[in-house]
């Protein structure tokens, strides 16, 4: 089955591709036995679902302050004629989403990294070109016949005599054929040489996974289901997504007949890993957890149509029959308080009629109940053991039973909080850091305007006993009222009310700066005029920013660690268990997330890079320095992709030995060039000219081969 069936609207029927190790049986269960199960899980989800009541209530709040809607339950005095709601917090929620969007998508690639540990096991931790015959080496090969190298050419002082007949010619001719002329055979272990190129074949399967990883992201739509569940934290305080599981991917493909000419569509189906976006609203975890590790089981609540359920049954591993009776059961689907709040319309009607709630377990289970279920269990699993498994249900019908099919043993799930509580699974979110400001701030706005209206009028006091009665008290320009004779003094008075609006609106500032430090979310941040003289200058705005980033910094981290760097070792062990594809991987990896990277600002970061790029041109400094990784992180900086702009290790092998080949064959006079000013220098290696150091074994000299100054026919030194 596929996304364009549309059996039902979400992504739950992709964990259901028929896959290697995943086990299930069709249930044919006597009913006692079935109602047993069940029974056990329904009254986890009761357990699940009181336990957080309390947080429904929270995050109904925040929806209010959100959208700028006052609960049902809130009343207003007859006095109180504007009820207008300042959307303070909405403000303040898009703010915290933008920011933490800006910082983990910022840099055109997902947050997620692969990189190899410090000792790699299992594999050679380094190669290097054997650029420097005669020098030993860590790893002894044997001896390969002779070549004879076209890069031979230079003079005393850099090692290298030069050859007769070696001209200007002779440079050109090694340029022409450098490619096809460069020995890339890599020898195991560290090279003595400092100036021969090195690799880290653990370094490089970490490069592919992190790259298939990130392809199968973006294929799979991952950073908008990932948007999601970051605005959901940044509202409610904790985001939820599921996965990575197995999806089935249809790509187009046209068969031509070779009798008839006919093309016929014969889609191919590929199976990927996928991510998926779930509601706070239906994510019920452990109530005796804090975190996803602690939970023992996990809930996903679907609420489903007739046509959707009916889908389930095509899908591998759900009973049909279980299915069909559950349907003639009828819906039994109930309308939960919090989603009648939810509602914009504000009315009691329910939609729930002909709706389905079907519940996704994943968890714990006593071995003897899943054997009961019809799971396949190996025999040495004794009754008493707990396994893994995953079941549905719905009005009380097991429809599907099966083993966790994903190894090792984990929850599809990742919740992730915004501003964490150490002694609650759930966090705490924008909306409900200014929970009180913004009702503070709704209260004095109302007065402000039953204000401005009360005191824009005149209020009259009559003396009815000086007027003629029966008239109409209505006023009105123009209006004529008829006195009685003889009646003294003023028979209408008018009375103005003071202005006292601009109180109110001072204390609305005083509570608006107050959800600014309640928040970590200050308004220059998201364009608020009207603030402080100190971001009238540059520096002074950096210094405000910078401050303002502390706290994004806490919240970025938390997304590391309960989002990324979990999901990312998902996807490792999906790939590993389930790629259909050929892995060139080897070596001890480990998943890293690289959100906080992030948060230094690109400008400061890139400067500190060329700074140090500087300073690594010191001879005495540059043979301890990898220039090719501070290049790396200069181009990441400044939102280049190193990949795409900088050599590999092979293309770096051929390009050292053509740039050697140039100096070689094209010096420029007799006249000393300094070593940092040299062409081709990189990282100031060089050694000063007519000064050779000794490469030695310890690898610590600093002189190119090749480089220097290569005398010009009809000079006193030139053998040619």
């Amino acid at each position: 089955m596929n996304e364009e069936n549309g059996l039902f609207g979400n992504a739950n029927e992709l964990y259901f591709t028929p896959v290697e190790g995943e086990s299930g049986l069709d249930l044919t269960l006597e009913e006692d036995v079935r109602l047993r199960f069940v029974g056990l899980v329904e009254d986890r989800f009761e357990q699940a679902e009181r336990a957080r009541e309390h947080d429904e209530a929270r995050w109904l709040q925040a929806y209010h302050n959100f959208r700028g809607l006052y609960p049902k339950h809130v009343k207003f005095r007859e006095s109180e004629k504007s009820k207008v709601f300042i959307k303070v917090t909405k403000t303040k929620v898009i703010a915290a989403f933008g920011q933490l969007v800006d910082v983990i998508f910022g840099t055109g690639q997902f947050p997620i990294g692969v990189k190899e540990t410090k000792i790699p096991e299992g594999v050679s931790s380094y190669k290097h070109l054997d650029t420097a015959p005669g020098i030993e080496t860590s790893a002894p090969v044997e001896t390969a016949e002779e070549k004879v190298n076209p890069f031979d050419v230079g003079y005393e002082g850099d090692g290298k005599v030069l050859k007769p007949g070696a001209t200007f010619s002779s440079g050109e001719s090694a340029f022409e054929n450098a490619i096809e002329e460069a020995d890339l055979s890599f020898v195991d272990g560290p090279s003595p040489n400092p100036q021969a190129l090195e690799i880290a074949p653990a370094k490089s399967a970490a490069r592919l996974m992190e790259k298939l990883i990130h392809d199968q992201i973006e294929e799979s739509n991952g950073s908008s289901e990932l948007r999601n569940a970051l605005f959901e934290s940044a509202l409610f305080g904790t985001g939820v997504v599921k996965g990575p599981f197995n999806h089935n991917k249809t790509l187009s493909r046209w068969e031509k007949d070779e009798d008839t000419g006919e093309r016929t569509y014969n889609p191919l189906f590929v199976r990927v890993p996928r991510i998926e976006f779930v509601s706070i609203w239906d994510f019920f975890p452990d109530p005796n957890a804090t975190t996803m590790d602690d939970c023992e089981y996990t809930f996903h609540r679907h609420k489903m149509n007739r046509s959707q359920l009916r889908g389930l049954a095509k899908l591998p591993h759900f009973n049909k029959d279980q299915i069909r009776e559950c349907l003639q059961m009828g819906s039994n689907y109930i309308e939960k308080d919090y989603e009648t709040e939810l509602k914009d319309d504000q009315t009691t009607e329910e939609y729930g009629d002909g709706l389905f709630e079907v519940l996704e377990y994943w968890g714990v289970m006593d071995a003897q109940y899943a054997r009961e279920a019809g799971m396949d269990l190996p025999n040495e699993v004794d009754d008493l053991d707990e396994v893994q498994v995953n079941a549905w249900i719905s009005n009380g019908k097991l429809l599907r039973g099966v083993v966790n099919p994903f190894t090792p043993y984990r929850l599809p799930y990742n919740a992730f909080p915004y501003e964490r509580n150490p002694y609650s699974f759930f966090g705490i979110g924008v909306a409900e850091n200014m929970d009180d400001s913004q009702q503070i701030m709704n209260g004095h706005a109302r007065m402000a305007i039953d204000n401005l209206a009360l005191s824009g009028s005149l209020v009259f006091d009559v003396d009815e006993s000086a007027l003629v009665g029966g008239q109409s008290m209505e006023i009105y320009p123009g209006k004529v009222f008829r006195r009685q004779a003889g009646m003294q003094g003023q028979a209408i008075h008018g009375l103005k009310f003071p202005n006292t609006s601009q109180e109110n609106m001072m204390m609305f500032d005083k509570f608006r700066q107050l959800a600014d430090e309640q928040t970590g979310i200050p308004s220059y941040s998201h364009g608020q005029t009207g603030v402080q003289s100190m971001t009238r200058t540059a520096s002074g705005m950096s210094m405000l920013l910078g401050a303002a980033s502390l706290n994004i910094k806490t919240v970025v981290k938390n997304i590391d660690d309960f989002l990324l760097k979990p999901l990312g070792k998902s996807y490792y062990q999906w790939n590993m268990q389930f790629f259909e594809g050929e892995l060139d991987i080897e070596g001890d990896l480990e998943v890293q997330a690289m959100g906080t990277n992030s948060l230094m600002q690109k400008e400061v970061r890139s400067q500190r890079l060329t700074m140090f790029l500087q300073t690594a041109q010191n001879p005495a400094i540059a043979p301890f320095v990898k220039i090719s990784k501070i290049v790396s992180e200069l181009a990441y900086s400044l939102d280049l992709d190193p990949d795409e702009i900088l050599n590999d290790p092979e293309e770096a092998a051929i390009m050292a030995q053509i740039i050697g080949a140039q100096n070689a064959g094209q010096g420029n006079g007799s006249e000393a060039v300094p070593p940092s000013d040299q062409p081709g220098s990189v990282g100031g290696v060089q050694g000063a000219s007519g000064q050779p150091q000794d490469l030695g074994v310890t690898g610590t000299g600093g002189g190119n081969i090749g480089t220097g100054n290569v005398p010009q026919a009809g000079e006193s030194e030139f053998s040619g």
